[in-house]
């Protein structure tokens, strides 16, 4: 038959290097949440290398047990993941942004402030016309 045995050296060597790249990528995340300035920058640090980290080290579990059932059980990791951060890192954006937990000297482009001055705007017309 076939002799598996060099390929088995090459997948453990491959999520041996996914894992370990995965880890420092997820640790990177960690040192940028302590170190950046602001909510923004901090949001930023977690949310981007945090989930390719997450998924480095699922695809190194994924080529280390080999194994239909963990592929199974390991796959919604990602897709929920993946669902999951880009939502909530947007509503916390949103609620750093609206406490003010942000340097606005940092901004390059504020493109949120015209959507808050205008909902401001109609909530206070809306509030006029409900006292009338």
């Amino acid at each position: 038959m076939f002799d598996l045995e060099p390929w088995d050296t090459i997948l453990d060597i491959s999520s041996a290097v996914l894992l370990v790249v995965g880890a420092a990528l997820s640790l990177a995340a960690a040192v940028g949440l302590i170190r950046f300035p602001d909510a923004l920058a901090r949001l930023h640090a977690a949310t981007k290398p945090q989930i390719l980290g997450l998924i480095l080290i699922v695809i190194a579990l994924a080529l280390s047990v080999r194994s239909w059932a963990a592929l199974l059980l390991l796959l919604p990791v990602i897709v929920f993941q993946m669902l999951t951060s880009p939502i909530s890192a947007h509503m916390v954006g949103r609620s750093g942004y609206r406490t003010g937990a942000y340097d606005p000297d940092g901004l390059v482009a504020d493109e949120l402030a015209p959507d808050i001055e205008e909902a401001s705007r109609s909530s206070v017309v809306s509030s006029d016309d409900d006292e009338a």
